[in-house]
């Protein structure tokens, strides 16, 4: 079985036991996660659509960590005029484990 969700602005096709990292949740460490905006839930029989969001549907998940991702380095310049900016970026994510899917 596997669920399609929608967290952080972007889409997952999930399993049970699936460990992904997802845009920062305001969760600690060790705690539940529930993501109800359930898009759609596959199983042997079918397909489940829905219209945005299925029914009933949630999928339970244990945050496992917060962190920041690999430094990025952001480079700016404008040509000719002698201007340049050099930054750095790390983004924010969780990374949790899927326990279940509830259809």
């Amino acid at each position: 079985m596997y669920a399609i969700i929608e967290t952080g602005g972007k889409q997952y096709k999930v399993e049970a036991g699936d460990v992904l990292y997802i845009e920062k949740l305001d969760v600690e460490a060790d705690s539940e996660v529930t993501f109800d905006k359930v898009i759609a839930v596959g199983a042997d029989d079918g397909i489940k659509v829905g219209a945005p969001y299925v029914d009933g549907a949630t999928v339970t998940a244990k945050a496992i960590k917060n962190g920041k991702g690999k430094k990025v380095v952001v480079f700016t310049y404008k040509p000719k005029k002698n201007a340049k900016r050099k930054m750095g970026h790390r983004q924010p994510y969780t990374k949790v484990e899927i326990a279940a899917i509830n259809a």
